[in-house]
């Protein structure tokens, strides 16, 4: 696989990476020993940047990535997230329904020497203040983050769910290297909402998180019957009722560009969003999902394929909210 530089600070990924979430939680039970056999095949194909964060599982996600890169740190790109709060018992703390965030320096601190430990690291690539904390001053928080750069614990430093306005004020306190958001076929808020445009006038590269829209523009998944009981998308607005069908129907249009091209819908909206001018971290457990992302960075698109796209998922085309009401909250500040 090709390689690119993420934003302006030298950092140098895959041109596609590997979101680890969900081999850990979110979508059902998991294996372990699965995901570590994806996490090496990964890593034969070319895959050198691997997203995770302390959030998920929690912790279970960077422990498992961790264990897998020992004796490989030199090869691999680790980007991490901090910036939630957890109970004494370990689990995400909430308060009706919203998770609580934080952009405490004392506590961004500590949070990142677990990630250290957890991904048996000396230092994280790349970490991200993973939500917004409206109660803290961003430039506070980079400040703290900033001071992990000059002590050598972290290399760069990103956002992930900022808005336009957050990520000026960061940037101007420390560099930010990269930002992440939702962005798919399926999500394009941020070509609207200023934030695509700030980073590219910013020189800040973009990752593009959930780039499957969920696994709906893989096309296979047609009803919530085969999710497993504890999958978060049986509670997903997009995944409900007239939302679904919507949904459905919009990727029904996309399935019939894809196979025009001869190559799968997940194919398709990967190659789309690279060709964006950004970097993708499709997720996947299984090694053959795996195979068929990471051929997709090998995917151009011509000018009548965009435009087709175009057509067919425009700006708002898909139905529902992206998160629950509580979720939703945490984002844009």
């Amino acid at each position: 696989m090709h390689t690119t530089t993420l934003g302006s600070q030298g950092l140098v990924v895959s041109a596609e990476g590997l979101g680890c979430m969900g081999m850990s939680t979110t979508y059902g039970p998991s294996d372990e020993q699965e995901g570590l056999a994806t996490l090496g095949r990964a890593l034969d194909l070319g895959v050198t940047f691997f997203d995770t964060a302390e959030a998920y599982g929690p912790f279970m996600n960077e422990e498992l990535v961790g264990k897998a890169f020992v004796g490989k740190r030199d090869r691999i790109v680790l980007a991490t997230k901090v910036g939630f709060r957890y109970t004494e018992d370990g689990k995400l703390a909430m308060d009706d329904g919203k998770p609580r965030v934080t952009g405490d320096p004392t506590r961004v601190r500590k949070a990142v020497e677990g990630s250290l430990r957890r991904l048996r690291t000396d230092v994280i690539d790349l970490i991200y203040l993973h939500r917004i904390d409206p109660t803290t001053p961003i430039e506070v928080t980079i400040g703290a983050l900033a001071g992990l750069v000059h002590d050598g614990k972290v290399r760069y430093i990103g956002l992930s769910e900022a808005s336009a306005t957050t990520i000026r004020k960061a940037h101007a306190v420390h560099p930010l290297t990269a930002v992440q958001m939702e962005y798919s076929l399926f999500e394009r808020e941020a070509e609207h909402n200023g934030v695509l445009a700030a980073v590219r006038e910013l020189g800040i590269g973009f990752v593009s998180y959930s780039p499957l829209g969920r696994g709906f523009l893989t096309g296979a998944l047609k009803d919530l019957d085969n999710l497993h009981p504890t999958d978060f998308r049986r509670l997903d607005p997009r995944f409900q009722g007239e939302n679904l069908r919507a949904n459905l129907r919009l990727v029904e249009r996309l399935t019939e560009i894809a196979e025009a091209k001869g190559v799968k819908p997940s194919q398709l909206a990967i190659a789309w969003t690279i060709q964006a001018g950004t970097v993708p971290i499709p997720g996947t457990r299984r090694i053959k999902y795996l195979e068929e992302n990471v051929a997709a960075a090998d995917i151009a698109l011509t000018p009548d394929e965009l435009a087709a796209l175009e057509q067919a998922a425009p700006f708002g085309a898909a139905a529902g909210e992206r998160y629950s009401p509580g979720m939703m909250a945490t984002l844009g500040h």
